[in-house]
């Protein structure tokens, strides 16, 4: 690629004044010289890399200049090196024509474009058959350059050799594809690079080009193929360097280009399309840049904690709703968003290319694929295309009509014509976006029953979505700072869309049987697509996104064409999209007034069956593993007790009526041993048989049976429960004060997660208590060893035999990079979401101490819990209490409320936490 000027290159180092006074300390012919010449090279390497970080500070986006200076300062050296090595270790007086020696630099060192920490990648060319003098020569540069503590990547081989390995070898053919001359016999290197030309580039174009794209497609795939992911490699991921080096790899191999810019002459990109690849290049370089100098080290993974400091160094500052590590990473995706436009547009033409240079021959010779117009567009090859370079400029609602008919067709976009859509995405204007026949054609895409997913993606990626509909341009390429969130908002919603289209086609049935049932029931699909598409679409204007949401949906809504009653639906599903998986995870289900105030909010069967679809799709597309059984369960559970009482308009059954029938349930499960049911009928109370679902009652009477009949004053008895998820711990024990938060404190050092507990005592005194615990990732516990390990751990924290605080705040927090984020602990009380509890909603850092330390504090407030529901957002962890004083009242607002809040959030702190890892 070109390489930039680099201005006042002695600063970097002087290589004149070095030499020199490497000759004058040679010349002396003292004891130590070479350990001396390392101490002048070393120094002259680091002062080189300071003044390099010091233009990297005063111009942070400076990529091609700060990469070629660094690149400049290595040649230096290694001419230096090679030069005190020639003359002053091993001179040769009349080389032979065996004895001769070229350097090149290939890899990112042959490209020019070295971060601080770069790999120096050098190939040693030497003439003839090996010789000892080449070896010498090449051994004592390389313990130079390993005594600077560079790290070398090298070889050392003859043109004979070289042409051959990279004739058979992928990786070896692109490193001497951007070999660059650095020192030596320049001859030897002219007659390499003419022997590359003939015997390995031509003539093996499409092979190069199909084994590179196959690199790249294998290199995605490790990288988690998307390049919306959070925590983006900058060199190797989707949308990277490494990307837009392939463009330039291929285009060189093909067209045997020398720089970038080239490219525009042999048609593979326009001036404006250079540019934004010289843009994004000189983005990423820079990037990649400061991480390397903020670590030390070769770092590409633009981690959480790197993110806020580059941002800081690049300039980046806070803006209402948005923060400077936010605002960086939005223009951080845009440019991967870019780099991904650029290489289907190139690579497409390359295979346009190939094949009309191959024509047909044999069978086919005289078969050509038929073409056929539709609405005036060709659709040849399986690609659809415009007839014409005006023909969005005629009419701008083309450029919506394009896609939508992509998807009804199935067939891609032309990359000529994604070019237009791009250059003339700048035609939509309030007129189109306010026409009618736009919108519906938009609608007809959103809706699409073959796959709006990705053809929404092709708009996305020629920015003509945003253009569109400007709400959606401003969430475009938007990251969320936290650890819950693996994609951008824009591919998030794009993702939503897909996962409703596949859910609707009954694709993920397996996963989500409820919505797939749902989505055939609803009155209007359009509902569930659009409110897909808008569910997130205020994220980022600070204020809560759902309210600022929900009037963009009443904007929206008529403007795409939905009917008033459609449009309200929207409005309402967007304001309360979170209102099911919150109900869900953070409240209890078996109580009442739990179902009687979502279904208060709720109102309606419909509103019902479109949340329920909304709140899967939105939890899937959040990221891989955010989808569980155990979630699945819960809304599961909410649907059904909510959709009964919508339907029949109050709660079926009274509490005495709801007993008996979980009674007749559990006697079901129970089979032969259904005395159970009678025998202790009286020793438990309603609220138990209320709580607990019939297969855990089940459960717990034949342990209560067992633990009585044995006298055992402690009884653990774990096993996997595949229904939700997790592992059923259940404890019975004599009840006494402080039982459930030593309890929680043996199942978190034995590495297990609570994600939900019941307490219940028994009028006999015994406490039965249940906990659904999972591994820290988010899977049962199963094997008989982890089992055992939680049972010995809750025996060893109940009997006192362990110090519970002190341990559990030495071990690892479960995300190790969640210390990045700021997370304040806040305390909210609700004593209206249950009739017989007050509700208590701690949000914190997550940490395996928390519901140890939360439960100890509510103790120690001489509180009881009842009930505890754990939900964990990345880095942020919800822990819901229900609770009631020793005489069994909810906690009256006032003092001893805020009194408990302060006590639960010093409970929650860092400082807490630092002053038990101290203890």
């Amino acid at each position: 690629m070109s390489g930039p000027r680099i201005s006042d290159q002695r600063a970097i180092l002087d290589r004149r004044a070095l030499s020199s006074a490497i000759e004058e300390l040679v010349a002396r012919g003292e004891e130590g010289t070479r350990t001396q010449v390392v101490a002048m090279l070393r120094k002259a390497l680091d002062d080189g890399r300071a003044e390099m970080e010091r233009r990297l500070l005063e111009n942070p986006s400076a990529g091609h200049t700060i990469a070629a200076g660094y690149s400049f300062l290595i040649d230096q050296l290694v001419r230096i090196i090679h030069e005190y090595v020639t003359l002053h270790l091993y001179p040769a007086a009349n080389p032979s024509a065996q004895e001769r020696l070229a350097i090149m630099a290939v890899g990112g060192y042959g490209r020019a474009e070295m971060a601080p920490h770069s790999d120096v990648d050098i190939a040693f060319l030497v003439g003839g058959k090996r010789n000892s003098w080449c070896e010498q020569v090449v051994e004592a540069m390389l313990y130079l350059m390993w005594d600077l503590g560079l790290k070398v990547g090298h070889s050392t081989r003859t043109i004979e050799e070289a042409t051959r390995l990279a004739k058979d070898d992928l990786t070896i053919r692109t490193s001497l594809l951007e070999g660059r001359f650095v020192w030596g016999d320049r001859e030897l290197y002219d007659e390499g690079a003419r022997r590359f030309e003939l015997e390995v580039r031509r003539g093996n174009e499409r092979a190069f080009v199909t084994e590179k794209l196959a690199e790249r497609n294998a290199r995605h795939k490790r990288m988690g193929d998307s390049r919306y992911v959070v925590e983006p490699n900058v060199k190797d991921g989707k949308g990277g360097l490494r990307d837009l080096q392939t463009l330039f790899w291929i285009g060189k191999f093909i067209h045997n280009v020398r720089r970038a810019a080239e490219l525009v002459g042999v048609g593979l990109m326009t001036q404006v399309e250079y540019r934004s690849f010289r843009r994004a290049e000189r983005f990423l370089l820079a990037v990649r840049c400061h991480m390397h100098v903020i670590t030390g080290r070769a770092e590409d993974r633009l981690t959480f904690d790197l993110q806020r400091q580059v941002a800081e160094r690049m300039n980046f500052a806070d803006r209402p709703g948005k923060s400077a590590v936010e605002r960086f990473m939005q223009f951080y995706f845009l440019q991967a968003k870019r780099v991904g436009s650029l290489t289907g547009i190139f690579l497409a033409h390359i295979e346009e290319d190939f094949a009309q240079k191959a024509g047909r021959s044999g069978f086919f010779a005289g078969f050509r694929a038929r073409s056929r117009t539709v609405q005036g567009y060709r659709i040849s090859g399986g690609r659809i295309a415009a007839p014409g370079d005006d023909w969005f400029r005629k009419d701008p609602v083309r450029l919506i009509e394009i896609f939508t008919l992509a998807e009804s067709e199935e067939v891609e976009i032309h990359p000529e014509t994604m070019r237009q859509a791009d250059r003339d995405s700048g035609l939509i204007d309030a007129k189109i976006r306010n026409d009618a026949r736009a919108n519906a054609l938009f609608l007809d895409l959103l809706t699409g029953r073959n796959d709006p997913e990705t053809v929404l993606r092709w708009m996305n990626e020629a920015g003509v979505f945003g253009r569109f509909v400007p709400d959606f341009g401003k969430v475009n390429a938007q990251m969320q700072f936290d650890m819950y969130h693996h994609y951008t908002v824009d591919e998030h919603t794009i993702r939503a869309i897909g996962l409703l289209s596949q859910i609707e086609k009954g694709l993920l049935e397996h996963d989500h049987p409820r919505a797939t049932r749902l989505i055939h029931k609803v009155a209007s699909r359009r509902v569930a697509y659009v409110a897909a598409l808008l569910h997130d679409i205020a994220k980022g204007r600070g204020g809560d996104h759902s309210e600022l949401g929900a009037d963009i949906a009443l904007e929206l809504c008529p403007r795409f064409g939905l009917s008033d009653s459609e449009t309200e639906l929207v409005s309402w599903l967007v304001l309360n999209h979170l209102l099911m998986s919150h109900t869900a995870q953070k409240r209890d289900l078996t109580d009442p007034k739990t179902i009687e105030d979502f279904c208060g909010k709720v109102q309606s069967i419909e509103r019902l069956r479109h949340l329920a679809i909304l709140t899967a799709v939105d939890i899937r597309a959040v990221g891989p593993g955010t989808w569980n059984s155990w979630k699945g369960q819960l809304l599961g559970e909410l649907f059904d007790a909510a959709h009964e009482r919508l339907r029949l308009g109050h709660m079926r059954h009274g509490r005495e009526q709801r007993v008996a029938f979980k009674k007749d349930e559990v006697r079901r499960e129970l089979g032969s041993r259904e005395d159970l049911v009678d025998r202790f009928a009286d020793t438990l109370d309603d609220a138990y048989w209320v709580a607990e679902p019939a297969d855990i009652i089940a459960l717990n009477l034949v342990h209560y049976e067992a633990a009585r009949e044995a006298e055992h004053s402690l009884s653990v008895h774990c096993e996997p429960y595949e229904a939700r998820g997790a592992t059923l711990v259940t404890v019975i024990a004599a009840d006494h004060p402080g039982l459930f938060y030593r309890i929680a404190g043996g199942i978190h050092l034995a590495g297990g997660n609570i994600i939900d507990a019941r307490i219940h005592t028994t009028r006999k005194g015994w406490a039965i208590d249940n906990f659904l615990v999972q591994d820290p990732h988010g899977s049962p516990f199963a094997e008989e060893t982890q089992l055992e390990r939680i049972e010995t751990a809750i025996a060893d924290a109940l009997a006192n035999r362990i110090e519970l605080a002190p341990r559990l705040a030495k071990r690892p927090l479960p995300h190790s990079r969640s210390k990045v984020f700021e997370v304040s602990p806040r305390v909210d009380f609700d004593n209206k979401a249950s009739n017989r509890f007050t509700v208590v909603e701690v949000n914190a850092r997550d940490r395996p101490a928390l519901l140890n330390r939360l439960a100890r504090v509510l103790f120690e407030s001489r509180l009881v819990v009842h009930s505890a529901h754990i939900t964990h957002y990345g880095e942020r962890a919800v822990d819901t209490f229900y609770v009631t004083d020793l005489t069994g009242d909810k906690l009256a607002d006032g003092e001893r409320q805020n009194r408990l809040a302060a006590r639960l959030v010093d409970a929650a702190s860092d400082a807490m936490q630092a002053r038990l890892e101290d203890a």
